[in-house]
């Protein structure tokens, strides 16, 4: 659902459509308790991250618009930093044991050349534009960024297989493949795509038990990246990634975020993060699910709240690093006038990177944020997947801090050098601009904390 309008007025709390569904978000106290690492002298607590709060502070409410995640299940509980760093089957980053290894999608045996085929959506899917699919080299230099701390390695060879499950002549709509790595050929079953979008699809859980197989002994985590459909139950018209966070292995599939795809499964480019909190776009997606609930009751559209108005971009960019990252996403050509080849092959490995950072965080033992809009939020459609933001909020940040050791404004900068290198990406050039704000921020508070020295 595209909505014509300027983003000028940006929300920073959750949509109407929240309490509705019954979510209930953390308070301010409990949100900065969460945060926070043990107790020090006195009884004061250390904070471990900024904790977002103020109306136009860095860290946004989840949106929770109607279908999505946290609509769909209000009660998901929070986990704090303290409940997370006692999680008895969180796996530590250690030495020996430190690395996170990104393999690259499986080589295809001649035999079976046609499973190719099943990597490419049916072309009455998707528009008639030449798009280039995310590369390893550059989902792996994103993660280097993110788990900034942490190494991160392409998996090196032997180069893993898809080939064919049974002896004889191979059928183009096989059962069974083998996935064929150094040491084993592990069973994948494949299934017809239910929804049609695609020829065939694999199965998730076959593919991270294959994962297992190939995790190095060095390895903290291993990512497995497919450009095929995915499924993992047979109720499900597909998948997109998931994680074995206790076995330290995630798969994600690319396959769903093609952006050819966009319009028939109702992703709105336009709105995708930052502009995802563009006040005017959360009322209509508010009002259009309880459209017909409204013309019975004659009444108007709940409309939300949180939001500020500016007319001045130079303004409106300095109010909060949304809006900075706002201003940054709407200076780039349109993805909807504007559709090159380039532009849609970076929205593609923006939505890849981002999954990527998603699962792995699972391996590190963070779960689904409810406390803010984050990275770490559960997805119930690509539509919501779109709408959430590429950065860890500031729980899940002092959790991820914790882990790799790293400095804030260090992982920072890291993140902003690999956006930087990507400028016509509208994900990555927004994200940079948030960045920078954050550290402007950071950088003006630690002035005043040195004059009032």
């Amino acid at each position: 659902m595209a909505v014509v309008c300027d983003h000028k007025s940006l929300s920073f709390d959750c949509s109407p459509h929240a309490s509705q569904a019954g979510f209930s978000r953390p308070r301010d106290k409990e949100r900065e308790d969460a945060g926070t690492l043990e107790p020090v002298t006195k009884g004061k607590l250390k904070r471990t991250a900024p904790s977002g709060a103020g109306v136009f502070g860095p860290f946004c409410a989840p949106l929770i618009l109607p279908g999505d995640d946290l609509a769909e299940d209000p009660e998901y509980p929070p986990q704090s930093i303290q409940e997370w760093r006692t999680d008895e089957d969180r796996n530590e980053v250690k030495p020996g044991r430190n690395t996170i290894y990104v393999a690259a999608p499986p080589a295809i045996n001649s035999k079976i050349s046609f499973v190719q085929s099943w990597a490419e959506p049916k072309q009455k899917y998707t528009d008639n534009i030449s798009i280039a699919a995310p590369h390893i080299v550059e989902v792996t230099d994103y993660l280097k960024a993110f788990y900034h701390g942490i190494p991160v390695k392409q998996l090196p060879p032997p180069v893993l297989r898809l080939t064919q499950w049974e002896d004889g002549k191979a059928t183009k709509t096989p059962r069974y493949l083998g996935f064929q790595t150094a040491t084993e050929c592990v069973r994948i079953r494949t299934r017809a795509s239910k929804d049609g979008v695609f020829v065939r699809q694999l199965n998730l859980d076959d593919l991270l038990d294959a994962a297992i197989g190939i995790l190095p002994d060095d390895a903290f985590a291993l990512l497995l990246l497919v450009p095929f459909d995915i499924y993992e139950s047979p109720d499900d018209d597909f998948a997109c990634g998931r994680a074995y966070g206790g076995s330290r292995v995630a798969v994600i599939s690319t396959a769903r975020y093609h952006p050819g795809l966009d319009r028939h499964q109702n992703v709105d480019r336009v709105h995708s993060w930052p502009a995802s909190h563009c006040k005017k776009y959360i009322d209509a997606c508010c009002f259009e699910a309880d459209n017909s609930k409204l013309k019975k009751k004659k009444g108007k559209a709940a409309t939300s709240s949180g939001a500020v108005e500016s007319l001045d971009p130079a303004a409106y960019a300095a109010l909060s690093p949304l809006h900075a990252a706002v201003v940054a996403h709407e200076a780039l050509p349109s993805l909807e006038d504007s559709q090159s080849s380039a532009a849609l092959s970076a929205l593609w490995l923006g939505r890849a990177c981002r999954t990527a950072s998603h699962e792995l965080g699972h391996c590190t033992g963070i779960d689904h944020c409810v406390y803010y809009a984050c990275c770490m939020q559960g997805t119930a459609s690509l539509a919501e997947d779109a709408r959430q933001p590429p950065f860890l909020c500031p729980v899940d940040l002092a959790k991820m801090l914790h882990a790799s050791g790293a400095d804030r404004d260090e992982r920072y900068r890291a993140i902003l050098d690999f956006c930087s290198k990507h400028p016509h990406c509208h994900l990555f050039a927004a994200f940079a601009a948030w960045i920078r704000a954050q550290l402007s921020e950071s950088s003006t508070k630690r002035v005043r904390s040195a004059d009032e020295d």
